[in-house]
């Protein structure tokens, strides 16, 4: 797995945006930090276009995301947000100057579809906060980690415990990331790969029946049966049908996984909150969960 060089002050960065639309004084924090940790900023030609709902045409997002990956001056690509729109444009895209000249990529949610192409073409991306969410509150752990990831190669995190975790060890090559995502690729040339992997997943704004169907739909295509560990991340904003569901999201997960020996954490800061830490997919890390601590170190 290709892993791409460290961030140094003076690099020049781009900024993209492959799905939603975005403004201007969305990102405009981003560009200030950026800035502060001592990097040059360009921005996507497109990058504040719109098209209904995208960040411009399918062939305008394709076009500023081909020009920073060929670009050999461009040190690290990031996505301004997701959203919805980057398996629009995924099979057109072409790696061959990535894998020549690998720069890390960095997005969460719509950007998984990217994650899991780049896992397959055997490149690791960054799973890690997005320009437009630089001026939340509360993601100072985020950017500290995501700056950490990207200028000095370290990931360290001490995790919460939850009850409902399974115990054990892992050491493996992690990949995942938003779970309507990792079902959407099912069947598709991006297909994700979990044979031997610690898979983690996440999610926004779902119903229960409807994060039980994609569960069941990743067991029954056996994206579940070999894995080393599974890291359940935020699922934020859960909801419920008016019949209720009868069962919590960790019921659900261990529901699904009860027939399989793997370690599972529960309540990971990974996903659609504030407090998400920064992932280097496609990286051998460590997960250890225990009754008294989840690491993982990688």
């Amino acid at each position: 797995m290709i892993q791409p060089p460290s961030l140094k002050f003076g690099d020049k960065i781009c900024i993209v945006s492959p799905s939603r639309t975005i403004q201007e004084t969305q990102i405009k924090e981003a560009i200030d930090i950026f800035e502060a940790w001592g990097l040059q900023v360009d921005l996507g030609s497109h990058v504040y276009d719109r098209f209904g709902y995208f960040a411009g045409t399918d062939e305008q997002r394709l076009s500023d995301l081909q020009i920073a990956i060929n670009n050999p001056d461009i040190k690290a690509i990031f996505c301004s947000r997701g959203g919805y729109g980057m398996s629009r444009i995924l099979d057109l895209l072409n790696f061959d100057n990535l894998l020549n000249t690998p720069k890390w990529i960095v997005g969460f949610s719509d950007i998984t579809a990217l994650h899991i192409q780049l896992n397959n073409i055997g490149i690791q991306s960054i799973h890690g906060l997005m320009p437009v969410q630089f001026d939340y509150m509360g993601t100072e752990e985020s950017l500290d980690s995501l700056k950490e990831l990207l200028f000095n190669n370290k990931v360290e995190y001490q995790l919460p415990v939850h009850a409902d975790n399974i115990l054990g060890d892992a050491s493996a090559e992690i990949i995942g990331g938003n779970l309507s995502l990792l079902t959407d690729c099912l069947g598709t040339k991006s297909e994700i790969s979990t044979n031997g992997k610690i898979l983690f997943v996440e999610e926004i704004d779902e119903y229960l029946y409807k994060i039980d169907r994609m569960f069941n739909q990743l067991k029954r295509a056996n994206k579940l049966s070999k894995l080393k560990g599974l890291i359940v991340g935020d699922f934020s904003q859960q909801k419920d049908t008016n019949i209720p569901f009868g069962q919590t999201l960790e019921q659900i997960v261990l529901h699904h996984t009860s027939e399989f020996n793997y370690p599972v954490a529960f309540n990971i800061p990974i996903g659609h909150e504030p407090h998400n830490l920064a992932v280097p997919c496609g990286r051998v890390m460590k997960l250890n969960v225990s009754k008294s601590k989840v690491e993982l170190i990688g």
